[in-house]
């Protein structure tokens, strides 16, 4: 026989799944793994935007002085916010009335409810994790502002969370490309130099790159420039699922491959001190309300979604290499 209380098992097993979801989503990603793990997985609990705060100056009030000799004590602006709208995402999980009665058995129904949701939360979580690699153009400007959008090969123009990149300086990525620099296209022999380069422009004191995410082309390049010397991969990264090499201190991260988000031709140089992925708390791959039944039809629905996004407060200490 059919179960009765249907709907509700569906509504209760996404509920009791969605908090292990929002974690796994992290393992579907390399970047999504360093911030969850460096404690950059930031919940919103509302609000019109998520407004990222961050410093633009220094304190105009310094001033080297002698004995009496009057301060400077004028109040400085020092600090602004970025805004960031949010982004949502949804899919779902629907059952027929002929498919109830076709899979009669309450285990049955279980069983086709399970793949259902299992496939549900795989289509969220792989999705979420391409569009944080996204220049956020998609369906209109829906999606995640991604890297491509926040460390972008052309920092110079275009707007991030509010703030114009033409207009304050302090709001650009660095970048490297060996091509428009006028040298040769990237290759093993090169590839080491040409991340030396990236790197140095991203590093102020002891803030630096922690974290290198390059595609297929250029993880390789690295890769083979480092098998003479067999340099060894990080152990914890590795159990985590990543292939994963060392460059000054970093983890190198292969997210390329059979459906992997990384832009072909591009390696990020990322300091994930200063960047955030903010869900908001209410929405992170979580049921959205209960399940829906339209007055005229035999079936239900209940949708499973995300709200938020990725964002950053410092933008020159990050940097892409490019083709």
């Amino acid at each position: 026989m059919v179960s009765p209380n249907l709907s509700e098992i569906v509504t209760t097993t996404l509920r009791n799944r969605s908090g292990v979801v929002a974690d796994d989503v992290t393992k579907n990603n390399g970047l999504l793994t360093r911030l969850n793990s460096r404690g950059r997985k930031k919940p919103v609990s509302g609000g019109r935007t998520i407004v990222q705060e961050l410093q633009y100056a220094e304190n105009s009030s310094f001033k080297r002085y002698s004995g009496y000799e009057i301060l400077n004590v004028q109040p400085s602006d020092v600090i602004t916010a970025a805004e960031y709208d949010y982004k949502q995402a949804a899919v779902a999980v629907s059952m027929s009335g002929l498919e109830q009665l076709q899979n009669s058995g309450e285990d049955a129904v279980l069983d086709l409810l399970e793949q259902r949701i299992d496939n549900a939360e795989t289509t969220l979580k792989n999705n979420i994790a391409l569009d944080c690699y996204s220049d956020g153009t998609a369906d209109g400007g829906k999606q995640i502002g991604g890297l491509q959008l926040l460390v972008s090969t052309s920092p110079t123009s275009g707007t991030v969370g509010g703030i114009s990149r033409a207009t304050w300086g302090f709001w650009r990525n660095q970048k490297f490309s060996a091509s428009a620099d006028g040298g040769a296209a990237a290759s093993t022999a090169n590839i080491q130099s040409y991340m030396n380069r990236l790197y140095m422009s991203c590093v102020r004191g002891a803030d630096a790159p922690d974290l290198i995410i390059g595609d297929n082309n250029y993880f390789r390049l690295y890769w083979e420039s480092l098998q003479a010397i067999q340099r060894i991969t990080s152990a914890d990264k590795g159990m985590a699922g990543f292939q994963t090499l060392q460059y000054m201190g970093a983890d190198v991260i292969f997210d390329g491959g059979f459906g992997g988000g990384a832009p072909a031709n591009q390696m990020f140089f990322l300091n994930t001190k200063y960047l955030f992925y903010r869900p908001h708390r209410d929405r992170d791959m979580a049921p959205i309300g209960d399940e829906r039944m339209n007055t005229n039809q035999d079936a239900f629905v209940q949708l499973m979604g995300f709200a938020g996004n990725l964002t950053m407060n410092n933008a020159f200490l990050q940097g892409v290499l490019f083709a």
